[in-house]
């Protein structure tokens, strides 16, 4: 017996996934109303849309900026999307300005582990070991890919937990937005600047 599917259920699940009213009522009849579930369903298929756009080109967009502690920290952020329809909705200039917020906030190095130095890794694969020292042999290895991974993850902005949600990273947010303005979006680049750093 299948359980009845309100508008009013349908309407918070759209509410707190963004997703299409279609999609979530599909979400929850497949779910028998089982919101959990639900949000789960449309978070893969949003990943999985996501993944089919990635490859697509991402050349307009816009720059943003971001002036925080009384001008004593600013960012500026390069967010691409497909087209400047998208790059002019409310939408995508609310994950350009919630991006910068978090660049200014928590400093990540760069956007993604591509673009970290390789000489930086192996130097924090060298005190990685160091650390690692007097411990088994066949767990150094483990010792030290572990706290490379998670070095790298708290280095590249993608991989941050994102500040306004610290549940979700940056690239999950990213996602997200792919997902609900069916475009591929891409954060191409940003600058922080500091007072006296």
């Amino acid at each position: 017996m299948s359980a009845t599917i309100s508008a009013k259920m349908v309407g918070e699940l759209r509410e707190s996934t963004g997703a299409g009213l279609m999609d979530c009522k599909k979400a929850l009849v497949e779910t028998a109303g089982d919101f959990d579930k639900a949000v789960e369903i449309l978070r893969k298929k949003g990943v999985a849309s996501a993944a089919k756009k990635a490859g697509r080109e991402a050349a307009e967009g816009l720059v943003e900026s971001y002036i925080h502690l009384g001008g004593k920290v600013g960012v500026m952020l390069e967010l691409n999307c497909e087209t400047d329809f998208v790059a002019k909705t409310d939408d995508f200039k609310q994950l350009a300005k919630d991006i910068a917020m978090h660049i200014a906030a928590v400093n990540p190095a760069c956007v993604s582990r591509e673009q970290i130095d390789p000489e930086l890794i192996e130097k924090e694969r060298k005190i990685a070991a160091m650390q690692a020292e007097g411990k088994p042999a066949n767990a150094v290895e483990k010792i030290v890919e572990g706290k490379l991974d998670k070095f790298l993850a708290e280095s590249c902005l993608l991989e941050q937990s994102f500040v306004k949600s610290p549940d979700k990273t940056v690239k999950d947010i990213v996602t997200e937005a792919i997902s609900r303005l069916g475009e591929n979006i891409v954060v191409r680049r940003f600058a922080r600047f500091q007072v006296g750093a």
